[in-house]
């Protein structure tokens, strides 16, 4: 089931919707991640300034510079780990579209569903991005004292918050929240792999980016599977 649906929704990935999707969610993060520097910058600026007097030894003109360029340091380093949760979160915004774009594709029986208003789709949106945050900051640790085990637990961390993002964007659409968790909670082992399948493909560069619409896709499948099961 989880690999057929997956090579459904790759076969689907030049749909122009596909595109448009990932698009919006890349310029959006990128948008993010300078206006986060751009903070950064600011707050330099208002709390050293152009100079700074230290004990001792005076005015200094170097320190707004190092710290700005600290700054940039951090940024980049930040991105690194949370340009993907942070990409995953924006972009599920959008991932009803690609939830449609493949029922109207696969399953044009299927009665459209009405569509989430942008507002709940925002509050999901932020509280995902903030639950993907904290987890993978939490992980960063584990990765330390566990650095052998950093691989399992990104997949098997990453795999069950994705999975039980995407599974319920594409099972609220037709079942209302609480039949979404309930449907979640009766086929949990299903979707965490599913999710953990999503979730190796994160640490290849360029291709994790993709990851968010091919994991709508693929649990649109996999709900319309499960739905067909009961």
């Amino acid at each position: 089931m989880i690999f057929d649906a997956f090579a459904k929704a790759l076969g689907q990935i030049g749909d122009p919707r596909f595109r448009a999707v990932l698009l919006r969610g890349v310029a959006l993060t990128v948008a993010l991640l300078v206006g986060a520097y751009a903070l950064m910058l600011t707050l330099i600026g208002w709390f050293v300034g152009d100079t700074l007097t230290l004990p001792w030894v005076g005015e200094v003109g170097w320190v707004g510079d190092l710290l700005g360029w600290g700054s940039l340091l951090l940024v980049l380093v930040a991105s690194v780990f949370l340009m993907v949760p942070v990409a995953s979160a924006i972009t599920s915004l959008f991932l009803e579209e690609v939830a449609e774009a493949v029922e109207q594709e696969h399953y044009p029986h299927v009665p459209i569903p009405a569509r989430v208003g942008f507002w709940a789709g925002l509050r999901d949106t932020l509280g995902f991005l903030g639950v993907l945050i904290l987890a993978n900051v939490f992980a960063l640790i584990l990765y330390v004292f566990l650095p052998f085990a950093a691989p399992v637990i990104f997949i098997g961390l990453n795999g069950y918050l994705l999975g039980r993002e995407y599974f319920t964007v594409a099972a609220m659409r037709h079942l209302g929240r609480e039949g979404a968790h309930a449907l979640r909670a009766r086929h949990s082992g299903v979707i965490w792999l599913a999710g953990c399948l999503m979730a190796a493909p994160l640490m290849v560069p360029l291709l994790n980016l993709v990851i968010p619409i091919l994991g709508a896709a693929t649990f649109t499948h996999i709900f319309h599977r499960l739905q067909a099961m009961r």
